[in-house]
Formats: C-alpha cells, sequence, structure tokens
C-alpha cells in the first residue's frame, strides 16, 4: 500500500521538473533570440556609431574655432608686433605709464587727447580701444612719416607762439582775471590759450588729456606752458565730471611750475618718477568755485 501511494507522488514531481525545466529553456531561448534580433537590426546598428560620431562632432566643435570666435583686433595686433619688434622704447617708464593706463582701465572707451606724437602714441591709442585718441604733433614731417607706418592714428598738426624763455613772463600774464576766468580756451583773451587748435578739439569733452609735448628742454624750443594751461581750462570749461590730466617731464622748471600753477596742487592725485596725475573738476556748475582749490 505504501509502495504504491509514493509512486504516484514521485511519478508527479517528476512530471512537474521535466515542465519547469522545459519553461526555463523556453525563456532562456525567448530572451536570446530578442537580443540577437535586436543587436542585428539597422536600429541597434546605428546605437553606438551614432554616439560615437556625436561625440567626435563635440570634441570638432571645442577644438575647431567657429566663425563667431573672437580674435584680437588688428590696431592691437599691429600694436604686439610694433613693440616686440622695435628696439626703441617709449619715453616713459613702466611706472609712469602704469599710472595713466590704471584711468584707462577705467574710463576706456573714452576721449583721450594728447599733446605729442611719438613712439608711445600707438599704445595710448590700444589702450583706449574702442574709444577716441587724439594727438597733436608740432612737427609736420614727423606727422607724415608716424601716418606712413600707423595711417590709424588720428593726429593735427599745431604750432605754438610761445618759446621757453617766455616762461617767466607768461607766469605773469596767467595770474591775470582774463587767465582765471573760466571759458572756452578758443575764445580767450589770455595771452597762454592755445587758439589754433581744430574745431573738433575745442568742441569734444575729453576725459583724459596727456601733456607731452611740445619740445621743451631748450630756451628755444615752444615749451609746455600754453599746453599745460589750455589742457587744464578745458577740464574747467567742460559741462559736468572731471578731467583726468597727466604732465610729463616734470623734473623740468617749466612742466613743475606750471602743472602746480593752472593744473593746481590741489587737485594732483599722484606724481611717479616725472609724471604727475592731476584730477580737475568741472567748473560750469558753481562759478564760484576757486581756480585751484
Amino acid at each position: 500500500m505504501r509502495s504504491r501511494t509514493q509512486y504516484p507522488v514521485n511519478t508527479k514531481l517528476l512530471v512537474i521538473g521535466i515542465i519547469f525545466v522545459f519553461f526555463l529553456l523556453f525563456v532562456f531561448r525567448s530572451t536570446f533570440l530578442t537580443s540577437k534580433d535586436q543587436m542585428s537590426s539597422p536600429i541597434a546598428e546605428t546605437i553606438i556609431p551614432k554616439a560615437v560620431s556625436d561625440s567626435f562632432r563635440n570634441i570638432q566643435k571645442v577644438t575647431k574655432c567657429s566663425p563667431t570666435c573672437n580674435k584680437i583686433p588688428p590696431s592691437i595686433a599691429q600694436a604686439l608686433v610694433h613693440y616686440s619688434t622695435s628696439t626703441i622704447t617709449p619715453q616713459q617708464t613702466s611706472k609712469e605709464i602704469s599710472v595713466s593706463k590704471k584711468i584707462l582701465d577705467k574710463k576706456s572707451p573714452c576721449n583721450f587727447l594728447v599733446f605729442g606724437l611719438g613712439h608711445d602714441s600707438l599704445m595710448w591709442s590700444s589702450l583706449n580701444y574702442g574709444g577716441r585718441t587724439v594727438f597733436l604733433e608740432e612737427d609736420e614731417a614727423w606727422i607724415e612719416q608716424i601716418k606712413k607706418r600707423f595711417p590709424t592714428l588720428e593726429s593735427y598738426h599745431v604750432t605754438y607762439d610761445s618759446k621757453v624763455n617766455q616762461a617767466d613772463s607768461l607766469m605773469e600774464a596767467g595770474k591775470g582775471a582774463e587767465c582765471t576766468s573760466v571759458g572756452e580756451t578758443r575764445h580767450s583773451v589770455c595771452q597762454l590759450a592755445l587758439k589754433g587748435l581744430p574745431s573738433d578739439v575745442y568742441e569734444t569733452v575729453w576725459d583724459l588729456i596727456m601733456v607731452d609735448a611740445p619740445t621743451g628742454y631748450y630756451d628755444e624750443a615752444p615749451g609746455r606752458m600754453s599746453a599745460i594751461y589750455t589742457a587744464g581750462m578745458m577740464a574747467r570749461n567742460r559741462e559736468e565730471g572731471e578731467t583726468d590730466v597727466f604732465v610729463h617731464d616734470v623734473n623740468r622748471v617749466v612742466e613743475d611750475k606750471f602743472s602746480n600753477a593752472f593744473l593746481c596742487e590741489g587737485y594732483m592725485k599722484k606724481q611717479e618718477g616725472r609724471l604727475r596725475h592731476f584730477r580737475i573738476p568741472s567748473h560750469k556748475d558753481d562759478p564760484s568755485k576757486p581756480f585751484c582749490p
């Protein structure tokens, strides 16, 4: 009795086991075939190549410069080449130049007027990239020479009636009421005022003015008396705001005395070597403001 009852149970377990094994084989085969079909399909064939090609395109985008890439402006590139290959150094030292550069860093692009056209002119124009830099020069032949090398520089010829040996008498004349009253220098009766500059120079509001000319190292040279005085009056005559004025070669008597007298020691911000920096406010908004603080 017991042997008969166990047999059907063992047979039943065996059948169930066989069915379970066949089920596992069926599931495994179906999964394998499905995976094989997917890998052999056109879509599957493009998955990896597409990912690789997309990555390659992205690398190309990074390594290749697009048409909108920023490039060095031609004027800056020209200045880099010029100063890296030239054996002639600018008249100002690195520390002196840094004083004006700090102001340009804040104000540029701006209107920058420079008395003098020299070996540093391309540098000043480049530091004021996007702004307007104008050079006033006494030597016509020198202007033509520089124009051939750097045609983008804006420069004008200026004549001076004064001489260094007249500095003392001009200093006395500058103390008169006609020289200390604020107004346009081209209409001024002051002996120190420069009246023959291009009209545009008088009509432009200058943010920075650099006085590094005319020649002033011998008695018959024109000297910088009128240039210093005119720079100061242009600053005072603006409608509002302030003008940064720089005077180079203040180790010389004329530059020293005239900058202190007409740009005012009270407006001086800094001296570095032979360079003085003055910041002169508009006097138009307050006619009662003293000539010097």
